[in-house]
This record gives structure tokens, sequence and C-alpha cells, in this order.
């Protein structure tokens, strides 16, 4: 029986200590446009397996069995009471990668990746107990968040363009279906189409993947991706081979690796607070259309389901992309379709909760699994280069003068070329060495309206206007 919610008050939950749970078919209704997009989305799901595969030297089938470990971290948030679509760090993973191709891939690059997982769960873990996660955020330079950001972005982008980059060996499919992805995600000119045009509004409604089937056709038509051999029945990920690649078998990280980990865990930790922060703003976008609904976010909550998700990948499946608390696009078309009122969607849980159940279920669809096989990397490549697009813009939305920018540029590309480690060694000796002052001056400049050029500029005004006006008796 379907728990109703009354008008203007929080959905409907069973409370389980500091979980609210919900469950499909009895909190919440089940979501068919949901079920839909994510038919097709949860092949960014499998867009992990080459990385796994490059990375950390698990077989296709092993790779095939983590992502089903990381499906069910995904359902977890909206089930216990985060109103987020759950997703990686994104923005962290070529800084993940700089740090774990360090290793070579087997035992020791798993290990590498063992520790740096640790470390994010033990920093999450410790900001949802202490709760000083938003203190501690608000406390990091702009320029040093700007850099984190402009460094993975330069470092998502690079790695795609470079010469053995999926972009650089497939440009044709990648290069015309980033570039219409991009166009149909962040065009001003496409934004206004879709207010005017309901077309425009639906495509919109997919996100990526009108972008991604394209670049697949493409890719297809053009013979740079090879045609899939589509096989019928249900997936069978390598569980039973999934032991050899754990730290049961290959030994746990040593404490000296665990320590090189904790400059890439801090930065993923930065990037993944950001994501909140990006949660909470697409939530409230739509809050006030919707009355109906009291939607409470929980920061704390948010950090331990999070820190508990990186733990289960620590222990049970290494993740070159860790556990993030937000899939921007997923979550971006689901509060879209929420605007729309209750007969859209009656809770934002059925949209969350529905999607990643159905990504999960997916895996096991032979028949997509291997429809979507041959053009994974398409997969991975959309979204690192979208993710690279909006760091970029982010950090510089971050920054508010020059010496700043000049900070965060140097820090970013320091980090994307020698990784995190000394990303931020340099940009905080930058910072205290360039940009740091006392907070008297800090203080009193940000109570300056304007600059030295703009005094010039006002002078020459009044000038211009005591000559126009009539002289006075």
């Amino acid at each position: 029986m379907l728990l109703k919610r009354e008008y203007g008050q929080e959905h409907p939950y069973w409370p389980l200590g500091p979980f609210k749970v919900r469950l499909p078919f009895i909190h919440f209704k089940w979501a068919i446009p949901e079920t839909i997009q994510a038919m097709v989305m949860f092949v960014i799901s499998l867009g992990m397996i080459p990385l796994l595969e490059q990375y950390l030297g698990v077989p296709y089938e092993v790779g095939l069995a983590f992502v089903v470990v990381c499906g069910i971290g995904f359902i977890l948030p909206p089930l216990l009471g985060v109103p987020f679509i759950a997703g990686w760090i994104t923005p962290a993973i070529p800084v993940v990668l700089l740090f774990i191709g360090q290793f070579e891939p087997g035992p020791e690059a798993i290990r590498a990746m063992v520790a740096l997982q640790l470390m994010v769960t033990a920093i999450f873990l410790f900001m949802a107990v202490t709760r000083l996660g938003s203190k501690l955020v608000n406390n990091v330079p702009a320029s040093i968040k700007a850099g984190i950001l402009l460094g993975a972005g330069i470092a998502a982008i690079s790695g795609e363009i470079v010469e053995g980059g999926r972009l650089y060996n497939t440009p044709i499919s990648l290069g015309i279906g980033g570039l219409i992805t991009l166009y149909v995600l962040f065009s001003l000119s496409f934004r206004d189409l879709a207010e005017k045009y309901r077309w425009a509004r639906n495509i919109v409604a997919f996100g990526m993947v009108p972008g991604m089937l394209i670049t697949m056709a493409i890719g297809w038509g053009v013979g740079e991706y090879s045609m899939p051999t589509v096989e019928w029945g249900i997936a069978a990920p390598d569980f039973a081979g999934i032991w050899a690649y754990l730290p049961f078998s290959i030994g746990a990280p040593p404490i000296e690796l665990m320590v090189a980990a904790i400059p890439t865990a801090i930065i993923a930790y930065i990037i993944a607070f950001g994501d909140i922060v990006v949660g909470q703003t697409l939530l409230k976008r739509v809050d006030h259309l919707r009355p109906d609904e009291k939607i409470e976010v929980n920061i704390d909550r948010v950090h331990l389901i999070t820190g508990l998700r990186n733990l289960m990948h620590s222990l049970l499946a290494p993740y070159p992309g860790l556990a993030g608390p937000l899939f921007t696009g997923g979550m971006a078309t689901v509060t879209e379709r929420y605007r729309y009122g209750r007969k859209t969607m009656d809770t934002i849980y059925s949209g969350t909760g529905v999607f990643w159940i159905v990504g999960f279920f997916a895996l096991f669809l032979l028949p997509l699994v291997t429809f979507f096989r041959p053009v994974l990397p398409i997969a991975l490549s959309i979204t690192l280069l979208i993710t690279g697009y909006l760091c970029i813009a982010v950090a510089v939305e971050q920054i508010k003068n020059a010496t700043a920018m000049g900070v965060a540029g140097i820090m970013g590309v320091v980090l994307a070329t020698h990784g995190a480690a000394w990303g931020l060694g340099i940009g905080l000796i930058l910072y205290f060495l360039i940009e740091h002052r006392a907070r008297g001056a800090r203080e009193a400049e940000e109570q300056e309206p304007i600059s030295v050029e703009d005094d010039m500029v006002v002078e020459r005004d009044e000038e211009d206007a005591a000559h126009s006006r009539p002289a006075t008796q």
C-alpha cells in the first residue's frame, strides 16, 4: 500500500537510526520516464570498465562485477533519505588516474587504489561524525578550490585529446558527438530554443543521452568502433574471480602508501563537497515551485552514506571513480521533470529512487550490455569532456581578481601534470607567498566599491558633468 503525503510535509519514511528509509511501491510510485532514461544511461556505469582494465589490470568480467557493486551503492542514497541521484566523484577521476597511474597495473595499483579509497572513506566519515564538512570547505581559499577544479578540468580534457587518448584515436565520432552534447547541455542559443519549443525541451530533458546515441551511431557508421554482437540472456559478472583482486587476497596497502594517498583524497573530498552544493542548488531551483513537498537535504547523512559507499568499494571493488554524492546529469533531468507538479512526479524520491534501481537491473540484461560493449569508451569520454568543461567554468566563477587567477592557474597546471601532492603543495605556497594578506587589509579592500581605474573614470565623469551644468551665482 502506497503511503500518502500530507500537503506541505516531508514525504513519509521509516526511521532507522540516522537514516530515513523509503522503498518503491510502499513510499513512492514507480516512474516510467526515469525507467526509460536509465535503460540508456546505465552505460555510463559500464564506462568505468575500460579504466579498471587499463589501470588496475582487472579482466572485463571481473570489472563488470565491480560495476555491480557500484550499482548497489548508487541505489542506497535515495532509499536511505538522501534526495540525490548518486554518482562518481567524476571531476576527480583524472586526478585519481594520475595517482594510481604511478603503479604497475595489478596488485600494486589495486593496493594504491584501496589506500586512496580508504582515505576518502575516513574523510567522509570523520566529517559526518564531527559535522565539520561545511566549515572546512568554506575556509578553503577560493584560489585553491579554483586550482583544484582547473587541474581536474585540464587533466580530463588533455587526457582525451593527447596522442593515445580516446578523442585522438576516434576524432570523428567523439569530436562531433562531444560538440553536440556540449551544445545541447550548455549552449545559450539552444537554451533559447528550449524556452520556445517543446521538442527542444524534450531533448534537454534527456541530458547526455542524445549526444551519446549520436556519437555511437557515427562511430559505427565511420568504422571507428566495431559493430556489436548482441547476445541474449542474463549477464554473468565474475563474482567468483573478484576475490583475487581484493585486499583480502593481494594484501592491505602499507602505511606509507596510505599517507601518499592523502593529498589526492583531500582533493577528491573538496570536489565531492562541491557536488553536494550543486545538488542543493538543483533542488532549490524547483523546491519553491512544489509547496506540496518539503525536501530535506541533511548534509551529515550525505557524508555518512557516501563514506559507507567508499568503504564498501575499498573492501569489495576498488574504484577509480570513487563513490560520490551526485550524478549531475541525471539529477538535472529529474529535477526538471519534478518542477511540473505532483501529477508529473509525486515526490522527488520517485525520480531519484527509480533511476539507479533500473540502472542496476540493466547491468544484468545481456542484450543491452553486449550492445553497448564496443562503445564503452564513448560513455566515459563524453562524461570526462563534460566534466572538464564544467570544472573549468566553475573554477573561473570562483576567481575574483587577477592575483587569485594566477595562483589558481599555476596550481591547476602543476596538479594536472604532476599529481595532487605537487599541485596542492605549489598552490598553498603560492597562496601564502602571493595572495595572502592580513585580515584587516583584506576587509578594507572588500569595502572599497571601485578600483583605481574606476576612480579615474568617476573623476572624469564628474568633470564633464560640472562643465555641462550652468554656473551658479
